[in-house]
């Protein structure tokens, strides 16, 4: 009888804040956008809105993580 491999194990707390795209890009939240918005600037608030592209071995670490490497 043929052994069945071990299961891959994602990181759940890596799964929750990031995503990978069907391209294989890296997407994350932007930090300091969550409080005391009312004190930043419209332009910064515009800037911080959406999901950044992780970069470099960074990216290539969380893809790891997730099992997409």
């Amino acid at each position: 009888m043929k052994q069945a491999s071990k299961k891959l194990k994602i990181r759940k707390s890596v799964a929750n804040r990031f995503e990978v795209t069907k391209n294989g890009k890296v997407l994350c939240r932007s930090a300091f956008d969550r409080h005391l918005r009312r004190k930043k600037s419209k332009k910064q608030l515009r800037r911080l809105k959406g999901k950044k592209t992780v970069l470099g071995r960074f990216a290539l670490k969380v893809r790891q993580m997730l099992g997409k490497a």
